[in-house]
This record gives structure tokens, sequence and C-alpha cells, in this order.
């Protein structure tokens, strides 16, 4: 009975150290992909600002829907990438 709870004990011990070095990639390439678009806000924002001298809300505006779109493809780009990286 002692040995079944020790070997239990190293099984969940291993899995509980690959679920947190998981986690710890995940948590930084979110915050490395944080600091990415945080650089490029200000040069988009310049880019888009040369465009449309009207208004500042609306530079805004174009700004945050031209960031969106890329995130999104984005997003879909790297989770077809992971999908066929587990399928295979």
């Amino acid at each position: 009975m002692k040995m079944k709870f020790k070997t239990k004990a190293k099984k969940t011990i291993k899995i509980f150290g690959i679920e947190l070095k998981k986690s710890l990639v995940t948590a930084t390439i979110a915050a490395l992909g944080f600091l990415i678009a945080l650089s490029w806000r200000d040069v988009i924002t310049e880019w888009l600002g040369r465009f449309s001298e009207a208004s500042p809300l609306k530079n805004s505006f174009i700004s945050a829907i031209l960031v969106t779109i890329i995130a999104v493809i984005g997003i879909v780009i790297i989770s077809k990438w992971n999908e066929k990286k587990k399928q295979h």
C-alpha cells in the first residue's frame, strides 16, 4: 500500500512539473508577444496618422481595427500550425 502511494505521488509530481513548464512557456510567450505589440503600437499609430489627419479618435479607431485584424489572422495561423503539430 505504501509503495502504491509513493509511485502515485511521484507520477503526480512529474505531471505537475510538465504542466508547470507548459504554463511557464505559454506565459513567457504571451508576455513577449505583448511586448512586441506595445513596441509596434506607436509605429502603427504614427503611420496611420499620416493618412488620417482629421481626427485623433478616427486614427485610434483605425489603428485598433488594423491591430485586431492582424492579431486575429496571427491567432488563426498559429492555431492551425498547432493543430498540425498535434496530429503528427
